[in-house]
């Protein structure tokens, strides 16, 4: 296994900028996934750690060894890429004893290990067959495999499931999580897929536009998203945001919420963070799985829509231009046109800075 840090890393093309002054460590045998859409700098980042790509400025370090120079060759990384990359003259199974075979390893264990991944990865069947005849979820597995059998210390993976269908994206997202845990590798996994990172990933580094957002584990960039576009990104449906204004009331603080009325008062240590942020035109949000609907003592709106998808419901609410969504469970009893209250569970709310969309953290409690 093996460390890999990203320190100040930076990539030009021309006179643009495909990454800015990158600062990332991943973890001996972790499961790192870099999430974003298309253009924000993940693939490049990863052709830079494979050695496809310099950088323009800044290291990469493999336990603390700088990487920069060394040939794709010698720095011990399997890689998988979105296009599969296979011999398509080639059998399966020469396909997988491909690697082992140019490393030397001698041939009674190249065969067993071929016998070994074909069975993990569900190839058996498939091993005398020409690749050229193979399904797109097929050649995926086998891309996979190809790379995973010489056990490299380090695993990229460019979008590898993004050409499959849906039903096979499931199994093979429970398939390397648990090849990764098997051979123990480094693994670094470029997606746009929230639910693939969140899945999969030990810890995962948002990006946009070739800057690193943030970097937690799946429930960190969930339940505490560092800014709006971290909120939005993260989670389906995304984040509901209300604009509002602090107010200070008999009950405490809350937000004034315009036309929809005020928000029930903050929690103490929320109220506090807002008061020492300094601000006050601010973003009210709140996951959508985080909401109740009642006969009153919430925001009133208007179900426009809704949506049921098997085992729950996002109920699309609606009062002028604002747009709320709710998920709820599949039997709830609603349709077009009904008037709820929204209620918001407390320790639900996050605010953001309406003007730079930062989060507004909440104060830590004095220990007494």
């Amino acid at each position: 296994m093996t460390t890999i840090h990203l320190n100040n890393l930076v990539k030009r093309f021309g006179t643009f900028t495909a990454l800015k002054e990158m600062e990332l460590e991943v973890h001996d045998g972790e499961f790192m996934a870099l999430l974003g859409p298309s253009g924000c700098g993940k693939s490049t980042t990863m052709n830079m750690i494979a050695g496809m790509e310099n950088p323009s400025q800044g290291r990469i370090l493999f336990d603390g060894k700088d990487m920069n120079g060394v040939a794709m060759g010698r720095r011990g990384v399997g890689f998988v890429f979105q296009n599969y990359a296979i011999f398509t003259h080639m059998s399966v199974y020469d396909n997988l004893a491909y690697g082992l075979k140019v490393r030397g390893v001698a041939a009674a264990e190249t065969h067993r290990r071929v016998l070994a991944m074909a069975d993990f990865l569900q190839l058996t069947p498939f091993l005398k067959q020409p690749s050229a005849k193979l399904s797109v979820n097929i050649l995926q597995r086998l891309a996979i495999g190809r790379s995973a059998i010489v056990e490299p210390a380090i695993f990229l993976l460019d979008e590898p499931l993004s050409n499959v269908d849906a039903a096979f994206r499931a199994v093979m997202r429970t398939e390397l999580k648990h090849l990764q845990r098997q051979f123990r590798q480094t693994m670094v996994y470029v997606t746009h897929d929230q639910l693939e990172a969140m899945t999969m990933a030990d810890r995962i580094a948002v990006m946009d536009h070739g800057v690193l957002q943030q970097v937690g584990t799946p429930l960190q960039v969930y339940d505490d998203p560092i800014n709006l576009f971290v909120a939005d990104f993260i989670g389906a449906p995304g984040m509901n945001r209300l604009k509002g204004t602090l107010a200070q009331a008999d009950r405490g603080l809350l937000i004034d919420l315009g036309p929809l009325g005020v928000s029930a008062p903050l929690l103490a240590e929320v109220a506090e963070g807002a008061r020492r942020a300094g601000v006050t035109q601010v973003i009210y949000g709140f996951r959508p799985e985080r909401v109740s609907l009642a006969d009153q003592g919430g925001i009133p709106m208007e179900v426009t829509f809704v949506e049921r998808i098997g085992a729950r419901t996002i109920v699309h609410l609606g009062r002028g231009q604002v747009a709320v969504k709710a998920v709820l469970d599949n039997n709830v009893g609603l349709s077009a046109g009904a008037v709820v209250h929204v209620v918001v569970e407390p320790d639900a709310v996050r605010l953001f800075d309406a003007a730079s969309g930062v989060a507004i953290r909440p104060a830590t409690p004095k220990v007494r």
